[in-house]
């Protein structure tokens, strides 16, 4: 899967190449070796001549089908407790009444939109594992790594292993404060952004009932509800940059058809989950404050909509004064993109293909401590395969 060996690869400029005298010769070599080694196609059903599906493109395509896995798994535990239950694609167990009333302080129809996100992803896994299937590349099967025990507490499938752990989260809410900045990350890296709520990376945090003591805890049961709620968009948030970030490296076009057909629905997602998010302790003149007597962390939420709460930024050419964690501002402040003589653009960030996309994902979701394991105190072995499949994708390069 590995693109070192290709004709145009390591330190081969294509533009330069491509101007001597032998750009024709070498261009049908390079194709007829990518033919002789990869899966592809002359042409896609619709009879355009497209290039073929390189071994780039494949892990590429691979990674995305073993993240969309990890997704479907933690959705599909979301589903089951709050989620509609209609049978739809996880048993009716009728969910966990006093989980969906605090989510629903979120927004009344939160439990539909769950059910809605989970079905999304199931449907990008089994897409994906099919058409690589289709293409004679193998699909992922991460079900060795389902070790992880499941909620205890009414409507969550008890005997179910998991893949992801929703119990002990450390979130970051940093990406709250990065879409209503000035400030784009793939012109300073290294450039940090306010948390929405500070209290959820510090420590481990529930965003779901572990057992019905949890939800007998009306104070508790709402943090947890207001806990997952930034967890949905922290989730959905990665996948909105990185589907533009690895479409950048894909040469068949229909595989970059794909990427660029199923990441706006990932940012469909985000959209909806930062806005519900918003309405944590929402109407509160005070802070709200809870110990988790599990975990032992506290979480602080404060009223999102009250300018009291809100960090400011300062003005400079993009844009007035602003207050980066103002509620009601979901859409993406225009900033500075590719060049900051072409002045700010609203835009998805960061895209960057040179900041290792895939990598980057999977290093956040396991700060997220997701495939964390209490029984040992580590990381399951889950981490080290994604880790694999993640260098993979981002090694891909462009050809055509």
């Amino acid at each position: 899967m590995k693109e070192k060996s290709n004709v145009f690869s390591k330190s081969t400029n294509r533009r330069s190449f491509l101007k001597n005298g032998t750009a024709a010769s070498a261009i049908a070599v390079g194709a007829s070796f990518l033919a002789a080694k990869t899966p592809a196609f002359a042409r896609d059903d619709d009879g355009d001549d497209r290039a073929p599906i390189t071994r780039g493109d494949i892990a590429i395509l691979t990674f995305l089908q073993a993240l969309e896995q990890v997704e479907e798994d933690l959705w599909l535990q979301y589903t089951e407790l709050g989620g509609v239950q209609d049978g739809e694609f996880a048993p009716a167990t009728g969910g966990n009444a006093a989980y969906i009333q605090s989510l629903q302080l979120l927004d009344g129809d939160m439990s539909q939109y769950i059910h809605d996100n989970t079905d999304d992803e199931i449907s990008h896994a089994r897409f994906l594992g099919k058409y690589l299937m289709s293409k004679g590349a193998k699909a992922v099967d991460l079900s060795q790594f389902r070790i992880l025990a499941s909620s205890q507490a009414d409507g969550a499938n008890k005997t179910a292993k998991r893949l992801t752990n929703l119990t002990q989260l450390t979130i970051d809410t940093s990406f709250w404060t990065r879409y209503r900045s000035i400030t784009n990350p793939d012109f300073d890296p290294k450039a940090t952004f306010a948390e929405a709520v500070p209290s959820l990376n510090v420590g481990m945090h529930s965003a779901i009932p572990r057992t019905n003591a949890d939800s007998a805890n009306q104070n508790l049961i709402n943090a947890i509800a207001f806990t997952a709620g930034f967890h949905f968009a922290f989730i959905e948030q990665g996948g909105s940059s990185l589907y533009p970030t690895l479409a950048q490296k894909v040469t068949n076009l229909q595989v970059l058809r794909i990427l660029l057909s199923i990441g706006p629905s990932e940012t469909m997602h985000f959209q909806t989950w930062q806005d519900k998010a918003g309405n944590a302790n929402a109407g509160n003149p005070n802070p709200f404050t809870v110990t988790d007597p599990v975990n032992g962390s506290t979480v602080t939420f404060t009223d999102l909509a009250n300018p009291a709460f809100n960090v400011g930024e300062s003005a400079d050419e993009v844009t007035n004064a602003g207050q980066v964690t103002q509620a009601n501002l979901i859409m993406p402040e225009p900033c500075h993109f590719l060049n900051p003589n072409f002045g700010p653009v609203a835009i998805v960030r960061p895209t960057s293909d040179k900041l290792n996309g895939a990598v980057a994902a999977v290093t956040g979701l396991t700060k997220d401590n997701l495939f964390f394991d209490p029984s040992t105190g580590q990381n399951t072995a889950i981490v080290a395969r994604l880790m694999e499949l993640a260098e993979e994708a981002d090694e891909a390069r462009r050809f055509f």
